[in-house]
């Protein structure tokens, strides 16, 4: 039985507008979570009432996350696998032409699914074929055909493999030349956004394109290797976090909601996931939302640095994030 007695709201994205939860459990960590863990942690993510769950090849937790959803089925812990929301992403090494659907459909079989309910090419960079080692080499950084593998991913959409298609770590100039080529424009643009990194310009790009915005690094990625305290130890998050008998992370949070974004938290603790879910039956002030986005410093966590190579497309941050910085 669930736990919570706040739904947690959907929102609509794509052409046929699919509805996403916009509180969505997030299975990347450094290093990977240990598989019983992880499949323990989303049975009780889902008792609790999380329905979507965020993958990708490169976290290694398709296979732990399918076994978890298909448990969570079979024990009927939600009714069908319609209920769950799914999003996995395309890998660097197979963002090329004639690799995508194959990455998918390999995707799909660790998840034990039929279809993802977004798919998203998960950075701006291809890398050489058939190699998965990560960090990417700098001698195995290739540019992306974003023609060719935009069309595929419209491919995944036409078979049905996946109900949306989207991008993720994309600057608005990157954003605007899939849009140029697309016959199905992206669903959505996976970033990071925070109070300390808010994306005003990217959001407002696309909202007006009809994109929606899915922030991860909300709470700041604090135990990963390219995480951050800033959002932890803000004084503005902290005085709005006591004044309202909440946390910083809930405050961090509420604010991502009512920027009308969804997001992608993670924490492999029930109270974290609890805490997490206690968002959506209150409200920040006009004042408050004021000082968070005016008195809060801004600074990009995630950079993306290991997808920069001197040897590679993208040689600085400056080109990664056209200017984004």
């Amino acid at each position: 039985m669930s736990l919570i007695t706040v739904p947690v709201p959907h929102i609509a994205i794509g052409l046929d507008h699919h509805l996403m939860p916009v509180l969505g459990f997030g299975t990347a960590a450094s290093p990977p979570p240990k598989p019983l863990l992880l499949k323990q942690t989303v049975l009780d993510a889902i008792r609790l009432g999380y329905r979507h769950f965020d993958t990708s090849p490169r976290y290694l937790t398709e296979e732990s996350l399918g076994e978890a959803l298909a448990e969570a089925v079979s024990l009927g812990l939600v009714g069908s696998r319609s209920e769950l929301f799914v999003t996995s992403k395309l890998w660097c090494a197979d963002a090329h032409g004639g690799l995508v659907v194959p990455a998918i459909q390999r995707s799909l079989k660790n998840l034990k699914l039929d279809y993802l309910d977004l798919y998203l090419i998960h950075w701006p960079v291809s890398s050489k074929p058939g190699k998965y080692k990560f960090p990417i080499e700098e001698d195995d950084f290739l540019p992306m055909d974003y023609t060719e593998v935009w069309s595929e991913m419209e491919e995944c959409k036409r078979l049905g493999l996946a109900k949306c298609i989207g991008v993720s770590n994309f600057s608005c100039k990157k954003l605007q030349h899939i849009l140029s080529i697309a016959t199905i424009p992206p669903s959505v643009n996976q970033v990071e956004m925070s109070p300390v990194w808010q994306q005003r310009k990217l959001k407002d790009f696309c909202k007006s394109k009809g994109i929606a915005l899915t922030a991860y690094s909300v709470l700041g990625s604090r135990v990963a290797f390219w995480g951050s305290h800033k959002i932890i130890e803000s004084d503005v998050l902290k005085e709005i976090a006591e004044a309202k008998g909440k946390t910083v992370a809930q405050v961090s949070m509420r604010w991502a909601y009512e920027e009308g974004v969804s997001m992608v938290v993670k924490s492999f603790t029930k109270e974290r996931l609890e805490n997490n879910l206690k968002i959506f039956d209150w409200s920040l002030t006009e004042e408050e939302t004021h000082r968070i986005s005016t008195e809060i410093p801004q600074c990009r966590i995630v950079g993306g640095e290991v997808y920069i190579s001197e040897k590679g497309p993208i040689k600085s941050l400056e080109e990664m994030w056209d200017g984004e910085i």
